[in-house]
């Protein structure tokens, strides 16, 4: 008759439940993983699976009984690691969110809006086509490859227990935001500063024929051209992109207590 103790027991459902809970609050937080339209069991089946999968590759876990004072402090450490790990990666889509909004209000399509299925937020037209164009950039790119090993090395940089992330590494994710702005910029500016100078041929125009209706003819040229110069500046957008996604898991390898 086979006899196991309660910390064999504590432990087996340690090694199970800790990097659930760590990985199922980065699956909430992560974009693709995290989007609206994604149910919500398929997000906990997933964080499941991968617990499970990944258990040859985990560092041990310690024996803490989950419904201890401890379990529930390494439970809410385990969110907050989780957590930012998601809302780091969430930001490289961010930045296509914001240059695609950049663009729309240059083109004067920034009142068609409509909901984004990554963050349930509205956003203009052209912001979904960057957001898809991220999706299938991230995936040809083996980037949810990328995040799985990038789980594996947290649970060694940073194993369960209370250790937790401290204000360095908050204060890292806080100031990675003016990289995220600035990468927005980087893609938007070529359409944006065509689009300026389309803008003060208008105007010019508006000065030497005041009799023209520049709204009935500058609108649908601005956007046949905003069209066309997303079209153009698309070739730059892969490597803005994946210089960016690579930012993003240096600077998760950094917070994690990576060198």
């Amino acid at each position: 008759m086979f006899t196991f103790s309660t910390n064999e027991i504590v432990s087996w459902v340690g090694g199970v439940i800790w990097p659930f809970i760590r990985i199922g609050s980065m699956l909430v937080a992560a974009p693709i993983f995290g989007a609206g339209s994604v149910p919500v069991r398929i997000r906990l089946g997933l964080a499941l699976v991968l617990a499970w999968a990944l258990q040859p590759y985990l560092p041990p876990v310690p024996p803490i009984d989950p419904l201890s004072v401890q379990g529930f402090l390494v439970s809410a450490s385990q969110v907050l690691i989780g957590v930012a790990m998601g809302f780091i990666l969430q930001m490289v889509f961010s930045a296509m969110v914001l240059a695609g909004q950049a663009i729309a209000l240059s083109m004067g399509l920034g009142f068609a809006v409509f909901v984004d299925p990554q963050s349930g937020a509205q956003a203009p037209t052209v912001s979904q086509i960057y957001i898809v164009l991220a999706t299938l950039l991230f995936l040809s790119m083996n980037g949810h490859l990328m995040l799985i090993d990038m789980l594996v090395q947290s649970f060694k940089l940073m194993p369960v227990g209370l250790l937790t992330l401290g204000n360095s590494a908050l204060w890292k994710i806080v100031t990675w935001g003016g990289t995220m702005y600035a990468a927005a910029l980087l893609v938007a500016l070529p359409a944006v500063a065509s689009l300026m100078l389309v803008n003060i041929a208008f105007g010019v125009i508006t000065r030497a024929a005041p009799q023209l209706n520049i709204f009935a003819v500058g609108f649908p040229l601005t956007l046949i051209l905003g069209f066309g110069l997303i079209m153009i500046s698309l070739p730059t957008l892969l490597p803005r992109f994946s210089t960016l996604m690579n930012q993003s898991f240096t600077l998760m390898f950094g917070v994690l207590g990576g060198h």
